[in-house]
Formats: C-alpha cells, sequence, structure tokens
C-alpha cells in the first residue's frame, strides 16, 4: 500500500463516505494515517453481556458468530448481523448500511465489541446498534466473568476517532487497521533528527504512529501524542527561525535618533508615556540602528498605548534622511484591517504629527486625502485634511513627498510605490494572511523595518511559536487613572435594572454601544436539521433568540429609551453611511450605537464607557475583551454588561473568566488552559492541528523545540546536514499559516 495513493484505490466507499472523508481532508492512504484519534476506550468500560443494562455504551469481549449481510423485511436498509457470546450469555449485533462489516470477521473470533445497548420494543430483547468491533487474541482481566482467558490484551485501549456524517469512528478504525498491517510503514521517513529524539526521549515516527492507533497502554498513547505535539511545534520553529536568519542577512535602512529627540516629540503628547511605552520605544529605536530589518510583534491590551509608540517610532523615521542623501526623507508605511480602523489611525496620526511639515496620506478603497491640505478651507475636512485623487496621492507617494501613508490593503496594490519605504507598520496584524504582510514588506528593493501590532491577547506558547522570526515586546501597562470596565454578567430578569442604570449614566452625558451577534433578524429555518429524525433541533431556538441589530435598535427606540438617538452599525452599509454614523456618534449626535462585532476593533469614542454585549457566547473570549476595551478610552468609569443566551455551566465560567482576568494576557491563558488556542478567537483561525494546541499548553516543549530549531538554523541556515528535515519544511511551505 503507497502511502500517496488514493483512499479510493484502497477502500470501497459509498457516496455518503466519499463527501465526508473529503470534508476531514482524507484523500490519500498518509491523510488517513495521520488522523489522530481524540480519545481511548478503556478497561473500564468493559462488562458481560448478563450484566447489561438498557441505554448503556459499553465494551464487551467474547466469541462472534452468525455473520452475514442482509436486508430489513419492511425498510430494505442493508445491514450487517452477527451474534456476540461471552459465556455469560448472547446479544445481536446489527450494523445498519454497513454490510461489509459482518465480512470482515471470521466465524467463531474472538473479538472486542464496544456500542450501546438497545432494546427491541416488543420482545424487550437487548442488541448492539453499530458497534465497534475488533479482532483480538486475548480478553483483559477485568473483563468482568468473562471465559475467555485472563490475559492481559494487547489492545485494550481502543482508538475513538472524530466522525463526521458518512464517516464513522469504527469506518476509520479497520481503514486504519488496515494500513498499519499493510506494511506501509515500512517507508516512513522522520524528519527529527535522532539526536533529539534521544534527548527527549521521544519515539521514532513510525514507532509512534503504530502507538497511538494501536496502543498497549495509556504511557503509550501519551508519547505517541508527545511526539507529534513536539514535531509540528519544532517543524513551525525551524521555518520561523530559517526566516529570521535569511532576514538578518539582507540590508535595511539605518535610523539614528537619539532617545532625546525622540522625547522632544513624545513630551507634545497630552499624556505621560507608561514605562511599558518608553522600553517599546526604545527596543525598537535600538533596532533602527542596527542595519538589518526589524521583525517586532507589538502586543498590548486595547487602550494600552500602541498607537503613541507606533506615532513615536515613525517620527524618528520620517524625520531622518537615507544614507547618502541629501534630500528625501524615509517613508512610513501603516496598514489596517478596516476603513474605519484606517480613518481613525489617520486622524489620530495627524494629532501627533499637526505641528510638524509633514505630510500624511490615507489610501483605502473609497477615496484618498491629504494632510496638511493645500486647498481652501471650503474643501477641507474637519481635520483640516482634503479628499484627492488616488492618481494625485500615488504621484506623491512615489515621489516621497508623502512620508506617512495610512490605509487598507489597499496599500499592498502594484499602482502603490514608495521612493523610500524604511518602516512598515501593521495594526492587528493576525487580520492579515501572511501574503499581504509579505507583499507591503517586500514591495521594495530595500526590506523595511517591520512592527506588527495586536490587542488580541495571545498565550505566551502561541506567541512563541507562531511568531518565532518575531522579537516579542509587551505593552503590560495602562496610562495612568484608567479604571478597570466593571464587568457584569446579566441575568434576564435583571434586564430592566441595567438599563436604568444605563439612563443615569447617559443622563451624566455618557453614551453607549450595543453589541449583537447578527445584522438582520434570524430565519427560524436556517438551522441544521437533526440527523436523528424526529430529535428537536436546538439550534432553530438559539437562531430565534439571537438578536439582530436592526432589530434591536428598533426595539430600544421604540420601548426603552425613546429620548435619545440610535444609529446602527454593520459590515454591509455603504462607506459613506459607515462615516456620517460614526462622525455622529463621536460628535455626540448619537447617544446609542447598536453594532455587530464591526466595532470590535480600533473605534474610540472617549464619552463611550457603556457597552452592551448581546449573545456573548457567540464571541470568542479575546473577542469579548477586544469589544470590552471599547469603553476603556478615558478616565470616567465604564461599564460592561453581558448577556448569554445559554445558561450553560460552561458559558458562565467563561464568561466569569472575562469579569475576572486582570488583563487579556492573563484571559488568553485562562482560555488555552480551558478550550485551546484553536478556539481562544471564537474559531479554529491559527491553521495548527489539534495535536499542536496540546503542546502550547506546554511552555517546556514550546521552548525546547524553539531552542532546538534555533540551535539547528544557527549551525547551517541551509540544512544541508539535514536532508529530511530540510524536504519536510520544503513540503510544509505549501501549507503557509494563515492567521485569520
Amino acid at each position: 500500500m503507497n502511502l500517496q495513493s488514493l483512499v479510493t484505490d484502497h477502500f470501497r466507499l459509498t457516496e455518503a463516505e466519499r463527501r465526508g472523508l473529503k470534508k476531514l481532508g482524507i484523500e490519500i492512504v498518509e491523510n488517513l494515517l495521520y488522523y489522530f484519534p481524540s480519545r481511548y476506550g478503556g478497561v473500564a468500560e468493559m462488562r458481560a453481556i448478563a450484566n447489561l443494562q438498557k441505554g448503556e455504551t459499553a465494551t464487551v469481549f467474547g466469541r462472534v458468530s452468525k455473520l452475514k449481510a442482509s436486508k430489513g423485511f419492511r425498510t430494505k436498509i442493508t445491514m450487517g448481523t452477527g451474534e456476540l457470546d461471552d459465556g455469560t450469555g448472547k446479544i445481536k449485533l446489527i450494523w445498519f448500511n454497513q454490510p461489509y462489516l459482518a465480512k470482515m470477521i471470521p466465524e467463531g473470533a474472538l473479538v472486542r465489541v464496544e456500542g450501546k445497548a438497545s432494546e427491541k420494543k416488543k420482545s424487550g430483547e437487548l442488541y448492539f446498534s453499530n458497534p465497534k468491533i475488533e479482532r483480538v487474541e486475548k480478553v483483559p482481566l477485568s473483563a468482568e466473568t468473562s471465559l475467555f482467558g485472563t490475559e492481559s490484551d494487547a489492545h485494550h485501549l481502543h482508538p475513538v476517532y472524530p466522525e463526521t456524517r458518512g464517516v464513522s469512528s469504527n469506518w476509520l478504525f479497520h481503514a486504519i487497521q488496515k494500513i498499519l498491517k499493510s506494511g506501509a510503514l515500512d517507508f516512513i521517513t522522520d524528519p527529527i533528527p535522532p539526536d533529539i529524539l534521544k534527548t527527549y526521549s521521544l519515539p521514532s515516527r513510525k514507532t509512534a504512529l503504530i502507538w497511538i492507533h494501536a496502543p498497549k497502554k495509556e504511557t503509550d498513547a501519551r508519547m505517541a501524542r508527545k511526539r507529534f505535539a513536539f514535531e509540528e511545534i519544532f517543524l513551525i520553529q525551524l521555518k520561523k527561525q530559517k526566516e529570521r536568519a535569511l532576514l538578518k542577512n539582507e540590508p535595511s535602512f539605518v535610523i539614528e535618533k537619539t532617545e532625546e529627540q525622540i522625547t522632544r516629540f513624545t513630551e507634545r503628547f497630552s499624556f505621560p508615556l507608561t514605562r511599558a511605552q518608553q522600553r517599546a520605544i526604545d527596543a525598537i529605536a535600538g533596532d533602527f540602528k542596527k542595519g538589518v530589518p526589524m521583525a517586532r510583534l507589538l502586543e498590548g491590551d486595547v487602550g494600552s498605548g500602541k498607537t503613541a509608540v507606533a506615532a513615536s517610532t515613525a517620527y524618528a523615521v520620517v524625520t531622518s534622511r537615507p544614507q547618502g542623501q541629501t534630500f528625501g526623507n524615509m517613508q512610513v508605511a501603516y496598514m489596517c484591517p478596516t476603513e474605519i480602523l484606517a480613518k481613525q489611525q489617520f486622524e489620530n496620526f495627524i494629532s501627533f504629527f499637526s505641528h510638524l511639515p509633514v505630510n500624511i496620506g490615507l489610501i483605502t478603497s473609497s477615496g484618498c486625502r491629504k494632510f496638511p491640505s493645500k486647498v481652501s478651507a471650503s474643501w477641507q475636512t474637519g481635520n483640516g485634511a482634503t479628499d484627492i485623487s488616488r492618481a494625485q496621492l500615488l504621484k506623491w507617494v512615489a515621489n516621497g513627498e508623502i512620508p506617512i501613508l495610512v490605509g487598507t490593503h489597499s496599500l499592498i496594490q502594484k499602482a502603490v510605490r514608495f521612493k523610500h519605504l524604511a518602516y512598515v507598520i501593521i495594526d492587528e496584524q493576525h487580520r492579515f494572511g501572511v501574503k499581504q504582510r509579505k507583499a507591503l514588506v517586500h514591495k521594495e528593493k530595500i526590506i523595511p523595518h517591520l512592527l506588527s501590532m495586536t490587542a488580541t491577547p495571545i498565550p505566551r506558547t502561541l506567541a512563541l511559536t507562531l511568531y518565532g522570526d518575531l522579537d516579542l515586546t509587551l505593552l503590560d501597562e495602562m496610562p495612568a487613572g484608567r479604571k478597570p470596565v466593571n464587568t457584569k454578567i446579566v441575568l434576564p430578569n435583571e434586564r430592566v435594572e441595567m438599563y436604568e442604570h444605563i439612563r443615569k449614566e447617559m443622563q451624566n452625558g455618557r453614551q453607549a454601544y450595543v453589541i449583537c451577534p447578527r445584522i438582520d433578524p434570524p430565519r427560524v429555518d436556517e438551522a441544521s436539521p437533526r440527523v436523528e429524525a424526529g430529535e428537536p433541533d436546538p439550534t432553530k431556538a438559539l437562531a430565534v433568540q439571537a438578536r439582530s441589530a436592526k432589530k434591536e435598535a428598533e426595539r430600544l427606540k421604540k420601548e426603552v429609551f425613546p429620548e435619545y438617538e440610535i444609529a446602527v452599525m454593520h459590515s454591509k452599509l455603504k462607506d459613506a453611511e459607515k462615516e456620517k454614523v460614526m462622525k455622529g456618534f463621536k460628535d455626540g449626535k448619537i447617544q446609542i450605537l447598536v453594532s455587530t462585532s464591526v466595532v470590535e476593533v480600533g473605534v474610540n469614542v472617549q464619552n463611550a464607557t457603556l457597552i452592551i454585549i448581546e449573545g456573548a457566547e457567540r464571541f470568542g473570549l479575546a473577542q469579548l475583551h477586544q469589544l470590552r476595551g471599547r469603553v476603556l478610552r478615558s478616565t470616567h468609569q465604564a461599564y460592561c454588561f453581558v448577556f448569554a443566551e445559554s445558561s450553560g455551566t460552561k458559558t458562565v465560567e467563561r464568561l466569569k473568566a472575562l469579569g475576572q482576568a486582570k488583563n487579556g494576557f492573563e484571559l488568553a491563558e485562562y482560555d488555552l488552559a480551558q478550550r485551546g488556542a484553536g478556539t481562544l478567537s471564537g474559531r479554529e483561525q491559527w491553521g495548527v492541528s489539534d495535536i499542536a494546541m496540546e503542546a502550547l499548553q506546554n511552555l517546556k516543549m514550546v521552548e525546547a523545540a524553539r531552542a532546538e530549531a534555533a540551535r539547528l538554523i544557527s549551525e547551517d541556515e541551509t540544512l544541508g546536514a539535514y536532508p529530511l528535515l530540510s524536504q519536510h519544511l520544503a513540503s510544509r511551505a505549501k501549507k503557509e499559516i494563515h492567521f485569520e
């Protein structure tokens, strides 16, 4: 059996199985081999047939007989049937739509059967419906009063695989066992050098594959998972360390700005810098002087002052000239994920640089602007900027007349050319794909310095792994005078009381956000039907409960806050409408903004100190933290009111953590421990396998993988001494990690 051959070449599949395997991403034999169990059924679940109870899921050992394939008398459903005898009793086995199972086990064989004991309506007789079945040589000692021996069985840990419609765990088990017995593992190569395996007591890849699919004991399964977790983290680290080493061979702009010069710029701010901000500025300024491209990740909570750090370091760049040049300053590109954020950062930079003769440009899909304006005041916007043509803006950027250009993904278009692009700043960098970021950084011949910024809480292990090519700087302090947001989980019967509290705050001049998980009211028929006929579909009930921004705005205006101006914000609005709404909210003409999570990033209205989040369990903890950060923009006491559609224990625990965590970093570590990094932002976004996510809860493993990767690259950047490792790294390059 060839690992690269199609699954269809070795297994007869139904149409449902074909669709299911495609959904699981299983196309070739190797994909099946690397589809790992989620858990194992063990000896503790074993029962004797005589002791089985209706509805009980159990494992039974015995001899199987009367195996045959047939069709239902009335339903004509194909099925396989058999009978199991363990010496204490007999029970019928039925496999609906799986007649092949009756042909896979020889008559009279000793087997292990796992399934749910169902009861026939008329006779009351118990039977196993669609049980898992495996041929064994021995029976475990704890198989109750079984008459079939007393020695331990070599396969008593039965793997249980994640299922999908059309593909059962049982089918996956038998298919993978067939691969293991085929001799295909003899052709397995191991990319990890033997000395590393020995140092960390890890099994070879071939041994690990056997142990993970057919473990003799729990320690085998654990060691196999540990090996594969280490392998994936190690290969990611190796790729990142290689990129880092190659980058250090490239020249970049040298920016010589003293601490005193930058301080004269920051002293004009309306607030003092925190110690964390100063450390970040010093680290970046130090990188600027090295003559090689900086690659740094700036991570800080919402409101911790990342934009001030970006502006201060941008000042160092745009007030410097390239070496050997007597004219033409260096340039900065600032890329944002949304137009709302791009326009806001454009305004922020205007406020930081308004006292200097520095031109600032804005480029988005809806148009371009420039500050300071060269036209009459009647043509200017409120911040002194003016709308200009795209052609004119591109001309000024190309000849260096605009040192700072803020924009969305429009910045990476081929038409946008810089004269001396020395510094690239990417805001909320995880929202951009790897290729988008590289497209901006590699626009020019000389590679610019890169600062990636994020307010999304990232656990330390995740940051060390996914951002192994970046130096990490944390803004772990908040500006003086900022009070923590008062976060409260609101029960349904407390809604009226909450509205009264909000009314009192608004009477004192404050404003409020109301966040809804949907734009439009849901249709009940949106929910997918249940597989089991006649079973109620709870997702339909949840769909009805999900509040929509449009409907909620109408309800609040009519029933709760008729005296206040209420507006709606969501992604389907045209850019001009979004801008009008946001301007009205910033100017205080709109008191309540009902929105979807489109305001999650970058919206800064200092007077808005109240936020209601409806359907909170529909958002990840990091996203909830981001949304709550919208009201952490002033020294006024801020409030966050959280509603959940579900009252389940896990939901309540997660939302309590939101209120108890002191900062985003603490919240990220909690979410990693409870749910895994893949769900940190409410969706599987990191492009890392489940088994590697387990490793991210083990800081020592991550640090070990990082250290070994750094050692190998420092010894040989090309990995010429490790051809297998180099080959695996090249194959992984086709599966670029995407952070969205």
